[in-house]
């Protein structure tokens, strides 16, 4: 057998080791624009059991209309005094999160993307204020599908939001530019946060899962690339279900649970009510209605770290965070399991 040199058995274990993850911030994605109060024990719980060390909460949207220009919409629900007990000081970081709509890049000039970075750090403050009890807020993050064309002006507004909010910034990263940075270009920013999960248009494949496609997620991996920013990663801890009445669809339902047992199996994803109901006061689903029951299970989790693992060069440390805070989704998953999504990087 031929020997191998201690110099390459060197450079082999340097290799192996040099995309080893040594430390996670467990975080998480806050997405709601309503909430109940009998949610907030639980998911304190969770906040604390899971040892969280950021929330990523969405503040506002901004969308765009020919009447109105750019206007900010979904305003958030959280508000701090709900996830910490009373005169104790916040355990983790707030990041305010923007969600901006890809229209406002293609309808917006250069001075009107001038005052969208005013008035979106106005309302962070704003909010920041009264949500957050003036907490100190060191990091902004923009989650926005930008495409080719929209490149110039998103990256012209990231680079006006930096000196006028004097914070960190960072983005969201689809796949198709964390592949592609050579024809998206790499945002303006300090540093980006992988969104490994809706790699599909949920109306556009019947046979896949839109939210975690595993074969689809490492299509968009590449081996022994980096990117040029410091890259965090996002994971789905959701479900949904899409309903179609007379094969055509009608809407997305969450509450998962509460629908499952009015359901039939017909075909792998799908399933036809067997039962006339009523969801929330407001869905009515008839007998013979089809659904497509999008679930991801903490398997499917686990296999998508393995795959980021094998195939993405992190840095040392990383933060990994969970979408989203939700008491009626995360009760699909053990603690152990939570636990683990966070922990299987540095494994």
């Amino acid at each position: 057998m031929k020997k191998i040199s201690p110099f390459l058995l060197f450079l082999f274990i340097a290799s192996s080791c040099e995309n080893k993850v040594e430390q996670v911030h467990n975080a998480f994605y806050y997405w709601k624009t309503d909430s109940s109060p009998s949610g907030y024990n639980h998911e304190k719980n969770i906040l604390t059991d899971q040892h969280i060390k950021k929330l990523y909460v969405k503040f506002f949207e901004v969308d765009y209309s020919d009447a109105m220009g750019n206007y900010p919409v979904s305003k958030t629900a959280f508000s701090l005094n709900s996830y910490c007990d009373e005169n104790i000081s916040t355990p983790y970081e707030v990041i305010p999160t923007v969600y901006i709509r890809n229209i406002v890049f293609q309808k917006s000039s250069e001075n009107e993307l001038d005052q969208l970075a005013d008035n979106v750090n106005f309302l962070i403050n704003k909010y920041t204020n009264e949500k957050l009890d003036s907490l100190k807020v060191s990091e902004i993050q923009i989650d926005c599908d930008w495409t080719a064309s929209t490149r110039k002006n998103y990256f012209y507004f990231l680079k006006k939001l930096k000196p006028v909010s004097q914070k960190e910034i960072s983005v969201t990263l689809r796949l198709y530019p964390f592949k592609y940075p050579d024809k998206m270009g790499v945002p303006p920013v300090d540093k980006v946060t992988l969104m490994c999960y809706n790699l599909i248009n949920p109306l556009t494949d019947p046979s896949k899962n839109s939210i975690l496609d595993l074969k689809e997620l490492q299509s968009y991996l590449v081996p022994g690339k980096k990117y040029p920013l410091h890259l965090d990663v996002a994971l789905p801890v959701y479900s949904w279900m899409q309903v179609y009445q007379n094969n055509k669809f009608t809407g997305i339902l969450y509450d998962v649970n509460t629908i499952k047992p009015y359901l039939k199996k017909i075909k792998p994803l799908w399933y036809e009510v067997r039962k006339d109901t009523v969801i929330d006061y407001k869905t009515y689903l008839r007998v013979g209605d089809k659904v497509k029951y999008e679930e991801i299970t903490a398997d499917k989790i686990y296999q998508a770290i393995a795959l980021i693992k094998k195939n993405v060069k992190l840095d040392k440390e990383i933060t990994v965070t969970l979408f989203h805070l939700d008491e009626n989704q995360l009760e699909n998953y053990t603690d152990e399991e939570i636990n683990h999504f966070y922990s299987n990087f540095t494994q």
